[in-house]
């Protein structure tokens, strides 16, 4: 990459935004970042990372644009209009958009880009906040090949692996499809240890259980760990869970794909919601089960 395409933007240094930032930052580029959060700002700049006063003053002039934004709204707030990210960027630079949104915003994103030349490519990342700052993210995307191919160096600052889908929406699609097996499998796993435990297995034998069973896959064993020690802490919470499926359903019904386990599980995060549960984790699912069983805390 030439020197000029050093220079990178970061608008949204959240949970993941911020340290995705400070990955790209010691990996050599110059990063110019804005958020809305002073703490975050401040903990930036801690980092290394300039920040800048506006959006259009972050973007203005950089190669590469990167954004970590919570949900359409803020996309589109962010990124579309007169007054918005797209707008501010120079033709001819990169938008990396690393968010989980629906179909239709990012496609309006789409067009917006085209119109001024901008190369937009579509970058779900896929992972959590605890495991960001080690570089181990993955990520999704789809857009221009050639854009995708020179941007690979930049991309590998802040994720372990990027698989290239296609030319579109496809990136959006397949985050959407990740996390629809993520929030079924959480409410699977639920069942299945509220049925051990009402079978008079111990709550630390069934985790054994699962864990060297066929189905300990990635995701059992990933959640295994802290249900050993009835950790709700969240790395994605009920709340996002909740949103995601909202997402999922919606690009289910624009394709005409019937997702039956998708709107029953959407209904059990939003009663985890409504029982002042959105901030745990999304396997408090497990939780849920219980209090549906007659549950209580299990023995140690």
């Amino acid at each position: 990459m030439t020197d000029a395409s050093k220079n990178v933007a970061f608008i949204g240094i959240g949970k993941m935004g911020l340290p995705m930032s400070a990955l790209v930052a010691k990996a050599g580029y110059a990063v110019t970042a804005f958020d809305q959060n002073a703490a975050r700002i401040s903990e930036a700049r801690a980092q290394g990372i300039s920040i800048a006063a506006s959006p259009a003053e972050a973007v203005s002039g950089k190669a590469a644009v990167i954004t970590s934004l919570p949900d359409d709204a803020a996309l589109r707030g962010a990124l579309l209009g007169p007054t918005g990210l797209i707008a501010a960027m120079a033709p001819g630079a990169v938008l990396i958009e690393t968010s989980t949104v629906s179909v239709e915003a990012s496609a309006e994103v789409a067009v917006a880009a085209q119109a001024r030349s901008i190369a937009y490519l579509r970058s779900p990342v896929s992972g959590n906040a605890s495991i960001v700052h080690t570089g181990a993210l993955t990520c999704f995307v789809s857009g221009p090949k050639d854009t995708f191919e020179n941007a690979k160096p930049l991309f590998a600052a802040f994720t372990r692996a990027q698989t290239y889908l296609g030319p579109a929406e496809e990136a959006r699609y397949a985050k959407l499809s990740v996390n629809l097996m993520i929030a079924v499998s959480a409410a699977m796993m639920a069942e299945s240890l509220a049925l051990a435990r009402k079978g008079g297995i111990a709550w630390q034998d069934i985790l054994k259980v699962l864990d060297d069973s066929a189905v300990a896959s990635p995701m059992v064993k990933y959640k295994t760990a802290p249900l050993r020690n009835r950790d709700f802490e969240s790395t994605f919470s009920c709340k996002q869970m909740a949103k995601d499926l909202d997402l999922i359903l919606g690009a289910g019904h624009a394709v005409g794909v019937p997702l039956q386990l998708a709107a029953q599980v959407r209904e059990t995060y939003g009663s985890l919601v409504a029982q002042g549960d959105g901030d745990a984790d999304f396997i408090a699912t497990v939780k849920h089960l219980e209090r549906l069983s007659g549950l209580g805390e299990p023995k140690p």
